[in-house]
């Protein structure tokens, strides 16, 4: 789940030591087959493939599982891989906002189990277009802080085409238009700085803060939408404070 908030790093770090690792591979996978699908096999001419193997790689997904899944997605192995993109757009707790980005084989199956999973968990499905203008499709680098300051990771992503820099307490994090993202990826590197996550996100133009039991609502929506196998990422504008956090930590 994406928020933008000092949640979403946190959230970042949980999903590394997840038990939901073979949902994680199967998300990944599917990005490949549709990347390799629109571009061709050759990552060298297929910009959204490289990006995708590389986040893949970076996850730990077996390389076999990889190239597999590249001659599917390319036609290579006779199997037809037909995924359709929908975003479907839902009201939480305390009037909090959430994208839900699916990438599904079967759009009846998709929009009947989303829907039942916002009408189960407290959410309320929204009109199309009535959640979605809240967010802006950008690039985001998560990296750690270590010894870096701000103005550090500045200096070496400016010139990429890096629009901002948040301070996120251990994290950094930096957007940029999603063209930008490979550009900026490349100037970390140069620089000798290492990231976490780049991705092409939603990410909120404000954020709600939510109290312990919106909280709490709130996470049982979003897991019960990352539970399914269509959903591919779950964005959202809630926003959770440290005092917040660290109640829901303890239970």
């Amino acid at each position: 789940m994406s928020g933008h908030s000092k949640w979403a790093t946190t959230k970042h770090k949980k999903a590394i030591l997840d038990s939901r690792r073979a949902k994680s591979f199967a998300k990944l996978i599917k990005n490949i087959e549709v990347a390799a699908r629109m571009g061709g096999p050759d990552l060298q001419g297929n910009p959204g493939l490289e990006l995708a193997v590389t986040k893949a790689k970076k996850t730990s997904v077996p390389a076999d599982n990889i190239d597999r899944a590249i001659k599917r997605g390319a036609g290579l192995t006779g199997e037809v891989v037909d995924y359709t993109e929908i975003m479907y757009e839902c009201r939480g707790p305390q009037g909090s906002a959430l994208l839900i980005e699916c990438l599904t084989d079967n759009k009846n199956r998709a929009a009947s189990e989303v829907r039942l999973a916002i009408s189960r968990n407290g959410g309320t499905i929204a009109d199309p277009g009535s959640v979605s203008y809240l967010f802006s499709r950008k690039g985001v680098v998560s990296l750690p802080k270590k010894e870096l300051t701000e103005d550090d990771v500045l200096m070496a992503v400016l010139d990429a085409g890096a629009e901002e820099v948040k301070d996120n307490g251990d994290t950094f994090e930096i957007h940029s238009e999603p063209t930008d993202l490979q550009a900026v990826r490349d100037a970390l590197t140069e620089a000798g700085i290492e990231y976490d996550t780049d991705e092409a996100e939603f990410v909120p133009s404000m954020v709600v803060p939510l109290d312990l039991e919106a909280a709490k609502k709130f996470m049982k929506l979003v897991d019960a939408l990352e539970e399914l196998d269509d959903v591919q990422n779950v964005y959202s504008n809630a926003d959770l404070s440290d005092e917040v956090q660290a109640a829901l930590e303890s239970e």
